[in-house]
């Protein structure tokens, strides 16, 4: 049964993943809505998500210059017509209706107003891996991250975090899942090592720059919290 969710699919250079990808979200009938986003992709990823929308309903969008994840993200949340939302990285496999299910009930269902499922296919188990927060595949409400929409354009890859900031710093209830057999590849099994290891360092930038760019966000939720507790106390 089709929910009012959107998938929203940010892509840049994944021509040997986005059709599968694609087939796979297309086939589980889960949403009303899947949106593409080709964030200025030099390679034939635009070219496959046309050719996939000429026998499948979709919504494309084709950015002509590479305006990083974030931006990517915000474009689709705003061209979203649903009341969920659910990310998806486009370098998946396997995706199937039993991890939209698991991604969009809680939030469906009123127990966390944030889903981040980890996929179990990739270099660290989801049990001990100390980046699950940065999780591509998360489900929430489109109007949670409405304030931060303009934000989320400039911060690249560091808009999950700001999203967790964000979400941390409204008290919001976040959940963490186990997508199991979904497959997500490293940077080591996607290009050579030397490119993996630069583009490793660029996305640790921008996470670090977000972070710190965002610390008042935190901070002033920190604040509040304090006081809370202080005017109960007295």
């Amino acid at each position: 049964m089709k929910l009012e969710s959107t998938a929203i699919i940010c892509a840049y250079n994944e021509q040997k993943a986005i059709t599968n990808l694609l087939e796979d979200v297309y086939k589980t009938h889960f949403f009303n809505e899947i949106i593409v986003i080709n964030d200025g992709s030099k390679d034939s990823t635009g070219e496959l998500i046309k050719e996939f929308k000429k026998t499948n309903d979709i919504v494309d969008v084709h950015l002509l210059k590479n305006k990083g994840k974030g931006f990517a993200m915000a474009k689709g949340t705003e061209l979203a017509s649903s009341k969920y939302l659910v990310f998806i990285d486009a370098d998946l496999s396997n995706f199937t209706t039993e991890h939209a299910n698991k991604l969009l009930n809680p939030v469906l269902n009123g127990n966390a107003d944030m889903v981040l499922g980890q996929p179990s296919k990739t270099l660290i188990r989801p049990e001990i891996n100390p980046f699950k927060s940065l999780s591509g595949q998360r489900a929430l409400k489109k109007i949670d991250i409405l304030p931060i929409l303009k934000k989320m354009e400039s911060v690249r890859y560091g808009v999950e975090t700001l999203i967790n900031m964000h979400f941390k710093a409204n008290n919001k209830e976040v959940e963490y899942v186990c997508l199991k057999n979904l497959v997500h590849p490293t940077k080591f099994q996607k290009t050579k090592p030397h490119k993996a290891i630069l583009e490793f360092i660029l996305v640790g930038c921008q996470i670090v720059a977000t972070t710190f760019s965002n610390t008042k966000m935190t901070a002033n939720s920190n604040k509040d919290r304090v006081l809370n507790i202080l005017s109960i106390n007295n």
